[in-house]
């Protein structure tokens, strides 16, 4: 006996729905689960972007601070003695100083020329030198050799400095500026670099940029 056909599933009908693969109900449902991994995997993509340049940022200010806190603090010029004498008071043959050697105060018209001396100058030419803004370094004669080629080295080169030996120091080693003075103990004292820094042709200088060349003295360096 043959078989009756069998009448068509209308298109659309629960049956026709079911292909490889599962049902359209599981690919919903699968589809749904690769939109929550990507929007995951964006969002930690986001937050690695965040993440590290913080990171970065964080070492970098680490490293600075670190710079900060194992650099050792600059030499205090703390010591340094303060006068008060005013410019421009010129006068002619020898004065009688208070300090030893002199900060400031009456001088001579002619200045003397910045370098390095191996006997004592005159203080009324030294004293005018100061005004332009040299820095005076006076030693004690009997300060050991391998310390004065030291401060020979620390001036060299520059030009508004002045070194030379010099009796009766308080100390074996004595800076002095105008209405500044710092002494010290050895030409290695940290505070030798500071004082230059600070009071060559500095804020104290009654005549900046006034010349220390051209003057009197013939410096031997």
């Amino acid at each position: 006996m043959s078989e009756s056909p069998k009448s068509p599933v209308p298109e659309g009908s629960p049956d026709t729905d079911v292909r490889p693969g599962g049902s359209r109900a599981d690919r919903s449902a699968r589809v749904a689960a690769m939109q929550r991994a990507e929007r995951a995997h964006a969002r930690r993509r986001r937050a690695l972007v965040v993440a590290v340049p913080t990171v970065v940022v964080l070492a970098v200010a680490g490293a600075v601070t670190a710079v900060f806190l194992t650099r050792p603090a600059p030499p205090s010029l703390a010591a340094v003695q303060v006068f008060d004498y005013q410019g421009g008071q010129h006068v002619q043959g020898a004065v009688q100083y208070a300090e030893n050697p002199p900060v400031g105060g009456e001088h001579q018209n002619a200045w003397l020329n910045c370098g390095v001396y191996d006997a004592p100058v005159p203080n009324e030419n030294a004293v005018h030198s100061l005004e332009h803004g040299a820095v005076w370094i006076t030693y004690r004669p009997d300060l050991p050799a391998d310390q004065v080629e030291e401060l020979r080295s620390t001036v060299a080169g520059d030009p508004y400095t002045l070194l030379s030996p010099y009796e009766g120091l308080p100390a074996p080693v004595v800076l002095s500026a105008w209405n500044h003075q710092l002494p010290v103990q050895s030409a290695d004292d940290p505070r030798i670099g500071a004082f230059l820094a600070k009071y060559v042709q500095g804020a104290q200088t009654p005549e900046p940029g006034a010349l220390c060349s051209n003057g009197v003295g013939t410096p031997t360096g």
